[in-house]
């Protein structure tokens, strides 16, 4: 069986044999394909599509059994449509001759394009990451309106504020209905997933299928005696979904009672570092640099950069409360990441992460239900009671980061996943 894969990145083996540098994005993957690779009872060949820049050559050749290829897009900007990228998965799908079209994630307009061109809708199937268009109305997470519009030099220059940055999520939404639309498939893994695309797509099968994640998170196990004390670690904080501004607001009433708290957050920096910072802050990264100077937490905030696996397991494993604080999630894998590791948790209830984590596996709370007056103070309140009580605890965290630990091993077990998968794959052919 043939199934071409149509991802968002240059996935690690490519990259490497590529000679180019590696993504931590989306590193889940490389999981799914590793499994696949050792799947003897049903082989599978594997293409993998994924994108390049507008002005390259046509991208072809093969690293180790998967065969792979790179159609032209501009990534930079998603929310444009270019009907090229058309004739490029035209040549891609008759070179290859795919006999299943699976589509990871609606993000990108080249899904679409995919879909269009392969125009199978019966051997076509798309897996649910994120979903631009309902992110779009949570986007703002409680930001005050009187700083939405605001523009920055770099914001001027890349027309790109924080308005504008929600209106670029709409538009992606819109391709990425056209898109679900267009494949007879859907595979996910919430209850918020499977109501969104059943609405777009009531005549399109549902398929329930969990993440496997990398490897290296289902070794090792946190321990309240190794990690650091009172340190609380964020996976990600560039851009207003993931919450950022909500935990530095918490940040004062935990460092009350705890002084020596500190926030530790992975992935890009916003803040002004360099001497053409000032020119290259966002209107977002502009409001974090406030909320840091106006509640004193210079020293109590480490910006980490991007972090590979190894380094991602290495801060859950030394942190005191992973947090996941965003305004929207479908099922964020550094969430199962933690949970696989034992790592206390501290999560906002938004769109499908409910479907991750239960109450008492974790400590959670209501999160963004809109913009109501008070939104913002209430999430960051109820955020730093829940860190708060993490904190307090100590060791007895353990009951629940137990617990969490045994359903997550549950949710990606990437024998039982695997198994899915290839059920899903001899239902399409």
């Amino acid at each position: 069986m043939r199934v071409l894969w149509v991802c968002n990145i240059v996935l690690p083996v490519i990259a490497r044999a590529l000679g180019r540098e590696c993504s931590n994005k989306e590193g889940w993957l490389t999981g799914v394909m590793e499994a696949l690779d050792r799947a003897e009872a049903f082989p599978v060949e594997l293409g993998v599509a994924f994108p390049i820049a507008p002005g390259a050559e046509l991208l072809r050749g093969s690293a180790g059994r998967v065969q792979y290829y790179g159609f032209r897009e501009n990534t930079g900007k998603p929310e444009l449509y270019d009907a090229g990228m058309e004739k490029d998965m035209e040549e891609i799908l008759q070179d290859f001759q795919p006999d299943i079209l699976h589509c990871f994630g609606t993000e990108y307009p080249h899904t679409l394009a995919a879909l269009r061109a392969y125009g199978k809708p019966q051997s076509s199937l798309v897996s649910i990451q994120g979903l631009c268009a309902v992110y779009a109305e949570a986007y703002m997470a409680n930001i005050p309106h009187r700083l939405r519009g605001k523009t920055t030099f770099r914001d001027w220059v890349k027309r790109d504020n924080m308005r504008r940055q929600q209106e670029k999520f709409r538009r992606r939404g819109k391709w990425e209905q056209e898109a679900v639309r267009l494949t007879g498939h859907v595979a996910g893994r919430t209850d918020w997933d499977r109501y969104w695309t059943a609405k777009w797509n009531p005549r399109a099968n549902y398929h329930l299928l969990r993440e496997t994640l990398r490897p290296c998170f289902y070794e090792g196990q946190w321990q309240y005696g190794a990690c650091r004390r009172h340190s609380i670690f964020m996976s990600q904080g560039d851009y207003p979904i993931k919450g950022l501004h909500y935990m530095l607001a918490a940040m004062p009433a935990i460092r009350r009672r705890y002084p020596d708290a500190h926030l530790y957050v992975a992935g890009n920096c916003l803040l002004r570092r360099g001497l053409l910072a000032p020119i290259k802050i966002s209107g977002y990264g502009r409001l974090l640099e406030a909320q840091i100077r106006e509640h004193g937490l210079e020293d109590a905030v480490t910006f980490l950069g991007s972090q590979d696996a190894g380094q991602m397991k290495e801060q859950y494993l030394r942190c005191n409360a992973y947090v996941c604080v965003s305004s929207i999630e479908n099922s964020p894998n550094s969430l199962g990441e933690a949970m696989l590791l034992g790592v206390p948790v501290v999560a906002a209830l938004v769109g499908g992460v409910g479907s991750m984590i239960s109450p008492g596996e974790g400590w959670l709370f209501q999160g963004f239900s809109g913009d109501g007056e008070g939104e913002m103070q209430r999430i960051s309140q109820d955020l730093g009671e829940q860190i708060l009580e993490v904190f307090g605890l100590q060791e007895q965290v353990t009951e629940r980061t137990r617990k969490a630990r045994e359903h997550a091993r549950q949710t990606h077990d990437a024998q039982e996943n695997l198994g899915f998968l290839l059920d899903i794959y001899r239902e399409l052919t």
